[in-house]
């Protein structure tokens, strides 16, 4: 299953040239039938010399011209889909193999089970809608896996989110303070997108017994600024260019994928281990 937040652009150049070819073909097929006798080449001189022949034919054809379009446009984002499928199952059999490896120390912030036998690293971002679907799917994964799982969040504010950015700001001026009212913080956050802002922020902060004058100070920190460009780099480095982007025990998934996604991921994991 593909994330809902792959898109695939309409006009890139591939994509239009196909349009385009289907268009002219469909033109050329519904030139009267005495231009059928026409070599290629025949057509192509008249259509340069009357190119307006094209546009009259594709306003006498205005149904038959958009459900061609229609249909190009289908078939190219299922080729690109199947394309990024292809692309992922490629990299999660050479990620299993090859597990890339984010930075957790002593001090990282981590939820769960320290020891725990799989590890999610989530790069995320508290204003993102699809953050929110990969917050669920990652609650989810805790209920199931219980002590087997372990939760590490890293910053990855998109630039045009206006509130990420601070948002991250607060979350890591949290942790500061304590790691379980952050990790509160993070849950709060996510589940009130639509109210954050500073009021928000600190209201919150309040009633979770945080020290606000403290929390909005050191929000505005050099410590604070280093850990999320610390956060940043690592996500770019991975090429985590869109949120959220995860690392389960190494292996990338890119997109707010479903807990059944990585379900499969595990049992890949627990069958090469088997081997």
């Amino acid at each position: 299953m593909i994330s809902s937040n792959i898109i695939f652009p309409h006009k890139e150049p591939m994509m239009r040239l196909r349009a385009w070819l289907l268009i002219l073909a469909a033109a050329a097929a519904a030139i009267p039938a005495r231009a059928a006798s026409l070599s290629k080449d025949e057509i192509k001189k008249v259509l340069d010399k009357n190119p307006d022949l094209v546009l009259d034919v594709l306003r006498q054809n205005k149904k038959a011209f958009f459900e061609i379009v229609i249909q190009a446009d289908q078939e190219e984002r299922t080729r690109r889909q199947q394309e990024a499928e292809e692309a992922q199952r490629k990299e999660l059999d050479e990620r299993i193999k090859n597990p890339l490896v984010p930075a957790i120390t002593e001090k990282t912030r981590v939820r769960g089970n320290r020891d725990a036998k799989y590890t999610l690293v989530e790069y995320s971002d508290f204003q993102c809608p699809y953050c929110s679907k990969g917050y669920k799917t990652v609650e989810s994964l805790r209920q199931k896996y219980g002590k087997d799982l372990r939760v590490v969040f890293k910053n990855l504010p998109l630039p045009f989110h206006d509130q990420a950015m601070t948002a991250a700001q607060w979350f890591e001026a949290a942790t500061l303070q304590s790691a379980d009212k952050a990790w509160s913080f993070h849950d709060k956050l996510f589940e009130n997108q639509d109210k954050l802002g500073v009021a928000f922020y600190k209201e919150t902060a309040k009633s979770l017994g945080l020290d606000v004058a403290k929390l909005e100070k050191d929000a505005q920190s050099q410590a604070v600024k280093d850990a999320i460009d610390a956060d940043m780099k690592e996500a770019k480095g991975f090429d985590f260019t869109g949120t959220p982007g995860f690392l389960f025990n190494g292996i990338p998934v890119r997109g707010a994928y479903p807990p059944e996604y990585f379900e499969e991921i595990i049992k890949k994991l627990e069958a090469a281990k088997a081997k």
